[in-house]
C-alpha cells in the first residue's frame, strides 16, 4: 500500500513514476478488445476525474473489475504515468483494485448533466453530482 492522495493533488503535482493510492467512485468504465479497461474515478476533490488503466492481468479482473458499474466505490493502488492521450496529462496504471461496494443497475447518476428537479429526488446522491460538488468545494474554500 502506498501513500493515499487526493485526485486534485495528482493533477497539481503530476508525480509521474510515484506509486499512490486513490479512493473514490467510478464514473465510467470502458472496456478494450486488448483485454484491459479504462475507469474514470472521482473522489470529489476536483471536477475532473482520473483515468485508471486496469490491465487484464490483475488477479480480480475477470471476477470483479470487469463487472464494475458506475457508482462503485473503489480503492486503487498504482503508478502515475504520463498519458499518451491528448486530453489528459496523467493516468494511473493500476497494480491493485479493491471494490468496497458495487452500485446496482438502477444507480441514477451518470456522467451526463442532470437537472435540479432530478437531483431533488435523490438528495442522498447530490454531493456526487458535478454541480453540488463544485458548490461544496467553493464553500469549503471560502470558509
Amino acid at each position: 500500500m502506498s501513500d493515499r492522495i487526493k485526485i486534485k493533488r495528482l493533477f497539481q503535482e503530476s508525480p509521474i513514476g510515484r506509486n499512490v493510492t486513490v479512493m473514490g467512485w467510478v464514473r465510467t468504465r470502458r472496456d478494450s478488445k486488448g483485454g484491459f479497461s479504462f475507469l474514470e474515478v472521482n473522489d470529489g476533490s476536483t471536477l475532473k476525474g482520473l483515468q485508471v488503466l486496469a490491465d487484464g492481468s490483475l488477479p480480480n479482473y475477470a471476477s470483479e473489475i470487469n463487472r464494475i458499474t458506475t457508482g462503485a466505490s473503489v480503492r486503487i493502488d498504482g503508478e502515475v504515468v504520463k498519458s499518451p492521450a491528448a486530453g489528459q496529462p496523467i493516468e494511473l496504471k493500476a497494480t491493485a483494485i479493491e471494490i468496497f461496494g458495487q452500485a446496482d443497475d438502477g444507480y441514477p447518476l451518470q456522467k451526463k448533466r442532470h437537472s435540479f428537479e432530478f437531483l431533488r429526488d435523490i438528495a442522498h446522491l447530490r454531493p456526487r453530482s458535478n454541480t453540488f460538488g463544485a458548490m461544496a468545494r467553493m464553500r469549503h474554500g471560502l470558509s
